[in-house]
């Protein structure tokens, strides 16, 4: 299993059980793939969790409900205290707030990924934003739950915040309102090969 480890700024779980629904987004158009874990407690849906997982036995998290899945035709997963997660691959649609599973899950520990490089990022690249302004504009996206930001840091002068979909809108949205070149928005779901 992998668990997400890092310097970053993990959205703070939201309020009740954990398997909360994600707020609302864009749908997108056509088929995505996304990494993450999937996990089920007790009768719940299942849900794909897209960004940090908490490192307790079993693991907590929290994601959009996943539609179409089934643990009898997966394997690499655990079960205990009523609850079962693996960490895999798969590949489905986005309606904006739940992901619905169109291809075969691949687990992770087997799935061959190509490296995402964002341009934005590049050597060299800077944006225009202060370490104090950043950790501001941070700290209220955090608070304000929209976008669903699953994870932010810092870096080179911009804030970087990975939501589950962004067809553009949510960057425009948050340029226009904390002014361009300080926010990086990324999607996790990417579209599919």
């Amino acid at each position: 299993m992998i668990v997400l480890v890092g310097c970053a700024d993990v959205a703070p779980p939201r309020s009740g059980s954990i398997n909360t629904p994600a707020a609302s987004g864009t749908p997108a158009i056509g088929e995505l793939i996304g990494q993450g874990t999937v996990l089920q407690k007790d009768n719940e849906p299942p849900q794909f969790c897209l960004g940090g997982v908490a490192e307790s036995y079993p693991p907590q998290c929290t994601g959009p409900v996943l539609r179409g899945w089934d643990w009898s035709t997966v394997d690499q997963f655990e079960s205990a205290s009523g609850v079962t997660w693996g960490a895999y691959a798969v590949q489905g649609t986005w309606d904006g707030s739940e992901f619905t599973r169109t291809g075969d899950p691949i687990p992770l520990s087997l799935y061959d990924t190509m490296p995402f490089v964002d341009p934005r990022l590049a050597e060299g690249s800077t944006g225009d934003g202060d370490e104090h302004q950043l950790t501001s504009i941070q700290a209220e996206l955090s608070a304000a739950r929209q976008p669903d930001v699953l994870e932010s840091w810092i870096s080179n002068g911009f804030l970087v915040i990975t939501v589950p979909f962004d067809d553009g809108a949510i960057q425009q949205s948050l340029d226009e309102q904390y002014g361009q070149n300080l926010i990086i928005v990324q999607s996790v779901l990417r579209p599919a090969p």
